[in-house]
């Protein structure tokens, strides 16, 4: 639901029950990820979609009869081997399983406020029994980073185990399945859980204003980036060049190291170092590949990318620490202009975010993603 908090909220206030219709695991050519919602009103109106059309009208009509009938938290799964697959419009092979749950806002004082924080930009993460003991089916808390739990699963324990595991999604903005055993006897029989993840848009820092830089932010800012323009140069750094981006006029160094004293980076944030200037480069990349963040590029000719390893080695820095620098930065395009130069990068950025070889799928490789297939997250107890 939280990827629909926008439009979802004000129904909320109004206190109009809803059916969502949710995506927990996908396969195959499923076209959505886990957290994909469908949401049907008692007057039939909907919100989201499940599968950008493929099932989308018989999923609405399993959320109908909910709202008609008993309103007991059911899964659906629709798949290629299904006899009703290309019936329901799947037909390319894949395989999507969602959870139906019913919810009344009058009853679920902690939905309001999950969803205005999702639509307002906050953290906070939603997490729901979706495979289970029946009395527990359907139960859900929310969770948001050092404050108390909302909601219950119907357990203190297990309210505590869930909270701590929701808390590390969190932390890493992924939403997906997660699976509860009965080790630490935190219940009886195993329980899957969905979390549900809405956290601030990760950050892109894109060091050097250049016309590369104003592309690769506008590029950003279309991938869900925040973007960040920084560069020492005031007569280059300005508002008029970057208008996708926030402009910072701050040495490369020591703007990164005052946004991680700040705790304003995490494991999402990308690195882009488009300076190829030793003055600049060397004492951002030092400190950058030391950061937990999710991606650190550097732009540079070959014999550059060599001498700045040396120097790179020389400042300290580990094999495993140099190893993580992408330089060239970018997948091989063939680009030539500023705006294709930007699309190797974002290309190799979405690439290493999700586990690509950049490679055409032409030649056979995955489509799909067992991050993405599964929409396991990597926790259990």
């Amino acid at each position: 639901m939280l990827e629909i908090a926008t439009d979802l909220i004000e129904r909320v206030r109004r206190g109009m029950p809803f059916v969502a219709a949710t995506v927990t695991r996908v396969a195959g050519s499923a076209p959505r990820q886990p957290g994909s919602s469908l949401v049907v009103n008692a007057d039939g109106t909907v919100l989201g979609n499940v599968s950008g059309g493929c099932v989308d009208a018989a999923v609405h009509e399993a959320c109908r009869d909910m709202l008609a009938g008993e309103h007991r938290a059911r899964a659906l799964r629709f798949g290629y081997s299904d006899a009703d697959a290309f019936d329901v419009g799947l037909t390319c092979g894949g395989t999507i399983e969602l959870f139906l749950r019913h919810h009344d806002p009058a009853t679920e004082p902690w939905l309001e406020s999950a969803l205005a924080d999702a639509a307002g930009g906050r953290a906070v993460a939603v997490a729901t029994i979706v495979c289970g003991p029946e009395t527990h089916l359907g139960r859900a808390i929310a969770v948001r980073p050092g404050a108390s739990v909302a909601g219950t699963l119907g357990d203190e324990l297990l309210d505590q185990v869930a909270e701590a595991q929701t808390t590390g999604a969190l932390h890493t903005g992924r939403t997906g399945t997660l699976e509860l055993g009965v080790a630490g006897s935190c219940c009886r029989e195993p329980m899957t859980l969905l979390v549900e993840s809405s956290s601030p848009r990760p950050r892109m820092l894109v060091f050097g204003a250049i016309d590369h830089a104003a592309a690769l932010a506008r590029l950003g800012s279309f991938l869900g980036y925040q973007v960040t323009v920084c560069d020492a140069r005031a007569t280059f750094a300005t508002p008029e060049r970057f208008p996708d981006a926030e402009v910072v006029v701050e040495w490369p160094h020591r703007y990164l190291g005052s946004q991680a004293e700040a705790g304003l980076l995490d494991q999402r944030t990308v690195v882009c170092v488009l300076t190829h200037d030793p003055k600049f480069d060397l004492p951002l990349l030092t400190a950058a590949l030391r950061m937990p963040v999710a991606y650190v590029g550097a732009m540079g000719s070959r014999r550059t990318h060599e001498e700045r390893l040396a120097r790179l080695r020389d400042a300290g820095l580990s094999g495993g620490e140099i190893d993580r620098l992408h330089s060239p930065i970018g997948l091989d395009l063939g680009a030539r202009t500023p705006q294709e130069t930007a699309l190797s990068i974002a290309a190799e950025i979405v690439a290493h975010r999700h586990g690509g070889s950049g490679a055409p799928l032409s030649t056979g490789v995955p489509i799909h993603h067992s991050a993405l297939t599964t929409g396991a997250l990597a926790f259990n107890s």
